[in-house]
């Protein structure tokens, strides 16, 4: 197969600015969200700090908000399935800080649902990989006080997953022998979840008119890369090329979705907090996550370019198979991929097998 030669059509103008947003929101600046009927100023609470502070009590007049995800509601002890916000009559850094991170915090004030608006400015936090955390107030004369704001509409950040989806092609390939497999195929997608590109390494030559092996594996830098002790990442990796290599080829989706797609800096986060006793999840919920970020659609489709329909996973996860064949894909059968274990990752592999119903039986990996 070869690189498809066409562009893409332009972008609607409606991508672009949720596209510039996410820029913005990384960059620590804040953004104007707006519906039919009103707009907000959206700022992500890690760039909180005293300037914007006096801003946000300029704008509002007592009116602005933090809006937290449910995950980290119920961490300060809100009994809640669904995010909400806290009322910040006077825009106090260290508080908002704490709400947001502090794993000792609790909630010192009722909790309002969101609306629509304040739903959008958390999404733009996820897409930027964030804390779902956003200081909020109502727009109305704010480019006074924020000059030269970016203004995105509350229907393209909605739609953008399913537009970046659509936007999804392979922009380069080539012939890179890896270890244990050295007939492999680099293929890069550009488009799909975030940002990001994405890559499949296509492993000898499968058969696509028969199920397929597949690994969905998501980049894991300091187990991938390092040999870090804390999980079984890089051992699956690894296992997983040479596995293929062995037995008619497959392939191996490489997707940049670092920690469960928290993102790098909040997978550190999580890091220290488990050195201070959490475990993997409890660690995420603290910071605001659920159990996992992570989204299939856009891998899925990466296989169908590929010519793949059927796939036998290599998997622990029963939730990356539900994920294809929700997407179209038939998952006809799922290997199970047994990493090291040694006493830095127990608790983690424990985790995973009783929490998140992953299929782990620790007494059977090796050591």
């Amino acid at each position: 197969m070869s690189v498809s030669s066409s562009r893409p059509e332009f972008a609607a103008s409606g991508q672009i600015d949720v596209e510039r947003a996410i820029a913005e929101i990384r960059s620590g600046r804040p953004v104007i969200l707006h519906d039919e009927a009103e707009l907000i100023v959206a700022l992500p609470c890690e760039a909180l700090d005293s300037a914007f502070a006096a801003r946000f009590d300029l704008l509002s007049r007592g009116g602005t908000r933090l809006a937290l995800s449910a995950p980290r509601l119920r961490s300060l002890g809100a009994a809640r399935s669904a995010s909400g916000a806290i009322a910040l009559p006077v825009v106090d850094v260290a508080r908002a800080q704490a709400l947001v991170s502090h794993p000792a915090a609790r909630l010192d004030a009722p909790v309002a649902p969101l609306a629509p608006l304040d739903e959008g400015a958390l999404e733009l936090m996820r897409l930027a990989q964030l804390l779902p955390a956003a200081i909020i107030a109502r727009g109305d004369g704010a480019n006074a006080i924020f000059p030269r704001m970016l203004d995105v509409a509350l229907a393209d950040v909605k739609s953008f997953a399913l537009a970046r989806l659509a936007s999804l092609r392979i922009v380069s390939r080539a012939r890179v022998p890896l270890e244990g497999a050295t007939g492999s195929e680099f293929v890069v997608f550009r488009g799909g979840e975030g940002l990001r590109d994405q890559v499949a390494i296509v492993i000898g030559a499968p058969d696509v008119s028969t199920p397929v092996l597949v690994r969905l594996h998501s980049a894991c830098l300091t187990g991938d890369l390092f040999g870090s002790l804390k999980c079984d990442c890089g051992d699956q990796l690894r296992y997983a090329a040479r596995h293929m290599a062995e037995n008619g080829g497959g392939v191996l989706l490489y997707l940049d979705q670092e920690g469960r797609g928290n993102g790098l800096a909040n997978k550190i986060r999580a890091y220290d907090l488990q050195a201070h006793g959490l475990d993997t999840y409890e660690a995420d919920e603290t910071l605001g996550f659920g159990f996992d970020q992570r989204r299939f659609a856009f891998a899925a489709e990466m296989l169908k370019a590929l010519g793949v329909r059927r796939v036998r996973l290599l998997t622990n996860n029963p939730e990356k198979i539900a994920a294809l064949a929700e997407a179209g894909l038939d998952a006809v059968d799922a290997e199970r991929l047994l990493g090291r274990k040694n006493p830095h990752n127990l608790r983690y592999l424990a985790a995973k097998r009783d929490k998140a119903g992953h299929l782990i039986e620790i007494d059977r990996a090796t050591s």
